[in-house]
C-alpha cells in the first residue's frame, strides 16, 4: 500500500469513527466533497495545507493519517446514506 492510499485508509476510518459524511468533513475542512473521495480512494496528491485541515477538523494530530496499518485491519464500513431525520421537539 502506498503512501496515498495509507492516508486515504486513515482518513476515511477516522472520518467513519466520529461520524462525520464525506460532505460534512468537506464543508467544515473548506474542501470540495469530491477532493474529500478522491482523497480517501487514494487517488489524490494531498498538499499538507491539506492534511492540515483535514486533521484539525478531525481533531487529531496531522502524523495519525500516516499511521500504518495493523495486521488484519479492515475497511470501515460506510456511513448509512441519506440524511438523519430531525429530532423531535
Amino acid at each position: 500500500m502506498d503512501t496515498r492510499e495509507i492516508i486515504g485508509w486513515n482518513l476515511r476510518k477516522l472520518r467513519v469513527e466520529q461520524g462525520l459524511s464525506q460532505e460534512r468533513l468537506a464543508l467544515e475542512s473548506g474542501i470540495d466533497r469530491s477532493y474529500v473521495g478522491r482523497v480517501e480512494r487514494g487517488e489524490e496528491n494531498v498538499t499538507v495545507d491539506t492534511l492540515e485541515a483535514l486533521a484539525k477538523v478531525l481533531q487529531v494530530p496531522v502524523g495519525r493519517l500516516f499511521a500504518e496499518l495493523g495486521p488484519g485491519e479492515v475497511r470501515p464500513l460506510p456511513l448509512r446514506a441519506g440524511r438523519k431525520p430531525k429530532a423531535a421537539t
